[in-house]
């Protein structure tokens, strides 16, 4: 290899939501979060990109798609260190770091086999602890912490 320094180039977009650092492993949670697999919106998907602070990230371009603070909220769990760039006309006009929310409905599992939002049709909800760098969901029903974000699947 030349000690040319290499350089991956992804497409601009004219407008639309850059969501960066991603950790690698949690690209298709958010993906799923944000039900981005189901959106007639181009999409642009970049996984094991090098990153100085992860390591290895993702990054996921999103045409013509702007999310409200409440449902950028919903992938902290799975990608607290994201950040969101909004595009306008090829050009960064907001950046902002994704913010926990206090509670998140219907995108994580209760880790109690017998809550009952795992035995019947009752939709998930949970209140977030944040113990230093450690996200904990506590569970509306059953009371149950959750020490690890474990995503629904649909």
């Amino acid at each position: 290899m030349s000690e040319k320094q290499t350089q991956l180039k992804v497409s601009a977009i004219k407008d639309g939501t850059v969501l960066d650092h991603i950790p690698a492993n949690s690209i298709f949670q958010v993906i799923d979060i944000l039900d981005l697999n189901h959106t007639g919106n181009p999409v642009t998907i970049g996984v094991n990109l090098e990153s100085k602070s992860l390591g290895r990230k993702g990054i996921i371009k999103i045409a013509d798609r702007f999310f409200a603070d409440g449902e950028l909220g919903r992938i902290a769990l799975a990608a607290p260190e994201a950040t969101v760039n909004v595009i306008r006309d090829y050009e960064v006009v907001q950046k902002k770091k994704i913010v926990l929310p206090d509670v998140v409905v219907g995108i994580a599992k209760c880790s109690n086999p017998m809550c009952v939002t795992n035995r019947q049709a009752v939709t998930t909800r949970f209140k977030t602890l944040k113990e230093g760098e450690k996200v904990k969901l506590l569970c509306h029903y059953c009371e149950k912490t959750t020490e690890e974000f474990i995503p629904l699947r649909h």
